[in-house]
C-alpha cells in the first residue's frame, strides 16, 4: 500500500466519522480493506482508493464502515452492569413511578450485546418494570453490524464472552451453530443507524445513555462535541456511562462523576440540573 493511499484513507475516515487512525497503522488499513478490494476485483487497496471518486457513495460508506471498530461482548467489564442493577436502576425506578417509563440509549451498539445485556438485566432483576414502557435504543454507524444486532443471533464464541450458562439456557434458543435471543428481550430493543458526529435531532431525551468504549477513537474536539450533545439529550436527573478507560475531557462540559466503583458513571452537574 502506497503512503499516499494510507494518508487518503486516514483523511477520509476522519472526515466522515471523526475516527483517528494513528500513523503506523498501515497494517490495520490493509487488513480491513483488502477483502473489499478482492471482492470487487481490484488489484489491491491502492486501486480501491483510486476508485473511491468514481464508484460513488456506496464504496466510500463501505470503506468507512470497515475502518470502524466493533469490539463488544455481553456484560462487558461487568462493573457498569452491577452499578445499573444495584444503584442506578433502583434510583430511576423510584423517580419514575408516576411516569412509568424509561428511555435508554446505547450509542455504539455494534452487534447488539450491550443493549441486549441491559434488557436481560431488567428482565431478570426488575419484574416491576414489566408493566412499564421501557425503550432501549441501540445505534451504530455500521449498517452491517446493525443487521446482525437486529437478528438477535450470536455465535458460540460470542455468547461465551460474558454470558453465563444459566442466562444462556434461560434467554437463548440454540439453532444449529448459533444462539438466538428470545422474543421478549428482542422486542425491548430497537436499532437505528447513527453517525455520532452528525445531527442527533431525531433523538429524544434519555434516562440512561451508554457511550462506552467509543470516545477513545475520536479526536479531542469531536469528543467534546459528542459529550455536549449527550448532555442535551440526557434527562436532568439521568445518568451517562463511559468506558472504563475513558474520562471526561478537561473542559467543563457540565458532568460530574459518581462514586460508583469502576463503573464510569456520570450525572449532570448541579448547575445543569433543570437546564
Amino acid at each position: 500500500m502506497e503512503p499516499s493511499t494510507f494518508e487518503r484513507i486516514r483523511a477520509l475516515v476522519r472526515e466522515r466519522a471523526a475516527i483517528v487512525i494513528d500513523p503506523g497503522k498501515e497494517y490495520l488499513v490493509e487488513s480491513r480493506l483488502a477483502p473489499i478490494a478482492k471482492a470487487r476485483g481490484y488489484r489491491g487497496v491502492d486501486e480501491l482508493c483510486q476508485r473511491l471518486a468514481s464508484e460513488g457513495a456506496a464504496l466510500t460508506h463501505e470503506v468507512v464502515e470497515a475502518m470502524t471498530t466493533n469490539e463488544t461482548s455481553f456484560f462487558r467489564d461487568h462493573y457498569p452492569f452491577e452499578a445499573l442493577r444495584d444503584v442506578i436502576l433502583p434510583e430511576l425506578i423510584a423517580r419514575r413511578r408516576e411516569k412509568r417509563s424509561l428511555d435508554i440509549w446505547c450509542a455504539a451498539a455494534s452487534t447488539g450485546q450491550e443493549p441486549y445485556s441491559i434488557a436481560l438485566l431488567i428482565r431478570e432483576h426488575f419484574p416491576e418494570l414489566f408493566s412499564w414502557k421501557v425503550r432501549i435504543l441501540g445505534t451504530d454507524i455500521s449498517k452491517a453490524v446493525l443487521e446482525r444486532a437486529k437478528s438477535g443471533r450470536f455465535r458460540q464464541i460470542e455468547v461465551n464472552r460474558g454470558m453465563s450458562a444459566p442466562y444462556l439456557v434461560k434467554y437463548f434458543t440454540r439453532d444449529g451453530l448459533e444462539f438466538e435471543i428470545n422474543h421478549e428481550l428482542r422486542r425491548m430493543v430497537r436499532f437505528e443507524e447513527l453517525n455520532l458526529i452528525h445531527s442527533w435531532a431525531t433523538l429524544p431525551s434519555f434516562d440512561l445513555i451508554f457511550l462506552r468504549n467509543v470516545l477513545i477513537y475520536f479526536d479531542a474536539e469531536s469528543k467534546c462535541n459528542i459529550l455536549s450533545k449527550a448532555r442535551k439529550h440526557l434527562a436532568p436527573d439521568g445518568f451517562l456511562f463511559l468506558g472504563g478507560s475513558e474520562s471526561m475531557p478537561s473542559e467543563d462540559l457540565g458532568f460530574e462523576r459518581l462514586p460508583v466503583a469502576r463503573a464510569g458513571c456520570y450525572k449532570r452537574a448541579p448547575a445543569e440540573m433543570g437546564g
